[in-house]
């Protein structure tokens, strides 16, 4: 008997899909024990706080799980301790490379396994929103309207401009496949291509990774969806932002770690930059104090564009084909590389 331990809130119609994957799975799901989510797809949810008697049961369900539907967020530091006989956990998210490093979930002996791909289709939707608002003026419309000014204006369009997307993996690909439906020309970079080619990646041109700068002379259009690792920190410098085309548009759906938010601002504030559409901070939730709140050429998203109603349906499929996996000895989907930490 396999016991999997559901450790963030999912429809019953979801766990009802899970038990029925096979009969030898002990499938234990307990909201009552569960924070309650703030919106749809949330897998953190409110604080909660458990009687002993709560807490006490929660311990002995971790305790007895071999696999894991997310991570337990109501004690992130002593999972470790907690749940020594789990094997496997599927994570809701995609970037979890450095939750895991930093809360030393290194040492457990246990597979960890990403989301990777469950957000590319509103992600993808995201970025065109932003790269149209851009286009078709958005922002002028709606002063406009607040002026109660009739002002006709001219617009432009996304054919022809020129995508650039920083990290092209299954987000990446989405988001290509959409901005070509608009005529677009997309070029990307990717740390291992291995031995793909543009066309079966469905990008018009493939940059090496350390030709990020003459890639985004390019774009009229950066789109960040890289992985936070050692690496990519700081990757959007001053110098990379000097590298880009006047004019051009930065949209970070990555990580806030990826770029150097001061020297952001120094671009935007010096016109280089046109505008920065950020799903995605340093510190989050972003404090008030911030200059990116009220930056007239900044759009902030509160880390939600890749959060979907479609998302706990499409993360329960994943999850049902990886435990189809598990229980049949196959390697599983979207294992996290704990060296390469995505």
């Amino acid at each position: 008997m396999t016991k999997v331990l559901i450790c963030s809130y999912l429809e019953p119609e979801y766990v009802e899909r899970i038990r029925a994957v096979d009969a030898s799975l002990e499938v234990i799901y307990a909201p009552e024990l569960l924070p309650k989510p703030r919106y749809t797809a949330d897998h953190v949810g409110f604080p909660l706080k458990r009687t002993p008697e709560q807490q006490a049961r929660w311990e002995d369900l971790l305790g007895e799980a071999e696999v894991l539907f997310d991570f337990d967020y109501t004690g992130v530091k002593e999972l470790p301790e907690r749940a020594k006989r789990v094997r496997w956990i599927q994570a809701s998210s995609a970037g979890i490379g450095q939750f895991v490093r930093r809360n030393g979930y290194e040492r457990m002996n246990t597979v960890f396994t990403t989301a990777s791909g469950i957000h590319a289709r509103p992600l993808a939707e995201f970025v065109l929103m932003v790269m149209l608002e851009k286009v078709k003026q958005a922002s002028l419309a709606r002063k406009q309207q607040q002026e109660r000014l009739w002002q006709r204006f001219a617009t432009e369009e996304l054919t022809q401009k020129t995508l650039a997307i920083v990290g092209l993996g299954n987000i990446g690909r989405e988001v290509a496949r959409l901005a070509k439906a608009l005529e677009m020309r997309v070029i990307a970079n990717k740390r291992h291509p291995n031995g793909q080619t543009p066309a079966s990646l469905g990008v018009d041109q493939l940059f090496a990774w350390n030709e990020l700068h003459p890639m985004l002379s390019e774009a009229d259009f950066a789109c960040l969806i890289t992985p936070h690792t050692p690496e990519t920190e700081g990757l959007m410098n001053r110098a990379a932002f000097a590298a880009m085309k006047p004019g051009a548009m930065l949209i970070n759906i990555a990580r806030g770690a990826v770029v150097v938010e001061a020297d952001l601002l120094e671009a935007l504030d010096s016109g280089h930059l046109a505008h920065a559409a950020l799903d995605v901070v340093a510190v989050e939730p972003l404090p008030p104090q911030s200059p990116l709140w009220a930056h007239p050429k900044v759009t902030i998203y509160p880390h939600s564009a890749s959060t979907s109603a479609f998302e706990n349906a499409r993360l329960t499929d994943l999850f049902c084909r990886n435990l189809r996996r598990y229980l049949d000895g196959e390697p599983l989907l979207n294992r996290l590389d704990l060296k390469r930490m995505y």
